[in-house]
């Protein structure tokens, strides 16, 4: 089977592709290598894969119609399955540069439908990633798919919700299959600088101080990698479709035990077996102060269940983290 992955030089699409190939499917990587974080570690993420001759790589933005549409004319007729988790990552960002998300996430999403409407004759489905974001300013926890998410706190939250409606549009009107995955901060190896968790690590070994925001009293829904490919992975073979016969799913893909930050800095500090100097800040814009998801729909519908504990994932995130940067 060929799989269209966007976003594969990224924290999820490498381990996405990873899982496909271990599985013996071919994987044809988009990916455009923007400098929102350094662009070694998504080369490096690539190097990885590239080891499988089942793996190619494209170089191409999701916004640029046109060279998509032209990768489609070349390889369209080839590829069953799309796994689209290219985005303008991050809530903070958001609010230095918003044109990146509405290019990235609104533009590069739109395209992304469109090819699979009318480049690829085999698709039997797209998988698109969400973001617990969607869930705003609820305060009524776990989060659940059948909850109201009009209510964002950032424009991050804002483009990813929107992303969602596209999609619900094109499963109406072309009967285009379709899940969405609402990713609950996912960490691990391989993973984001921009993460907390990565740029936390980084600091405590540098024996520089970390701000904790809210104080310290956020909590958020830490889920292990392994366990979010585990979920991608089914949901690229679930039949999507609803009783009212619209064939578009959303599910929460979380690890349904919240942690509060301060527990998840201790815990990181036993990984790294190093201290950190914490300092306290207010809450900032564009945050929430608790994720939590509900994952019976996903459970029930992908036999999603996530296995891995917080220090197992910590544990091997140091690991990884200490021979990438090569510190002792």
């Amino acid at each position: 089977m060929a799989v269209l992955l966007t976003g594969a030089a990224g924290f999820i699409g490498m381990h996405v592709a990873r899982a496909l190939l271990a599985r013996g499917e071919r994987v044809i990587g988009v990916d455009n290598l923007n400098p929102y974080y350094d662009p070694a570690l998504k080369e490096a993420r690539l190097a990885e894969l590239a080891a499988s001759s089942a793996f190619s790589f494209h170089r191409l933005d999701i916004a640029d119609r046109e060279a998509m549409m032209e990768l489609a004319r070349r390889l369209g007729g080839e590829i069953e399955i799309v796994i689209h988790l290219a985005a303008q990552a991050g809530v903070r960002y958001s609010l230095e540069n918003p044109f990146a998300y509405v290019e990235s996430n609104l533009v590069g999403h739109m395209v992304v439908l469109e090819l699979c409407r009318s480049g690829l004759p085999r698709l039997r489905r797209l998988v698109y990633a969400s973001s617990s974001s969607v869930y705003g300013a609820n305060r009524k926890v776990p989060f659940a798919e059948g909850d109201r998410v009009d209510a964002p706190v950032s424009l991050y939250a804002a483009t990813k919700r929107a992303d969602e409606l596209l999609s619900e549009s094109y499963a109406r009107l072309y009967g285009l299959p379709q899940i969405g995955l609402r990713f609950f901060t996912v960490y691990g190896p391989w993973g984001r600088p921009d993460m907390a968790y990565y740029s936390f690590a980084l600091r405590i070994l540098r024996g520089e101080p970390i701000t904790l925001f809210n104080h310290g009293r956020m909590r958020r829904d830490f889920t292990y990698i392994d366990d979010v490919v585990a979920g991608v992975l089914a949901a690229a073979g679930h039949d999507p479709v609803r009783d009212d016969g619209i064939p578009h799913r959303i599910y929460n893909l979380g690890n349904h035990r919240p942690v509060e930050l301060t527990t998840f800095v201790d815990l990181l500090e036993r990984a790294l077996g190093r201290r950190a100097e914490r300092r306290l800040a207010p809450m900032q814009p564009g945050e929430v102060v608790e994720t939590f998801a509900d994952i019976e729909e996903a459970r029930r519908d992908l036999g999603f269940a996530p296995r891995t504990r917080l220090e197992e994932g910590l544990e091997r995130f140091a690991r990884w983290f200490r021979a990438y940067h090569r510190r002792d």
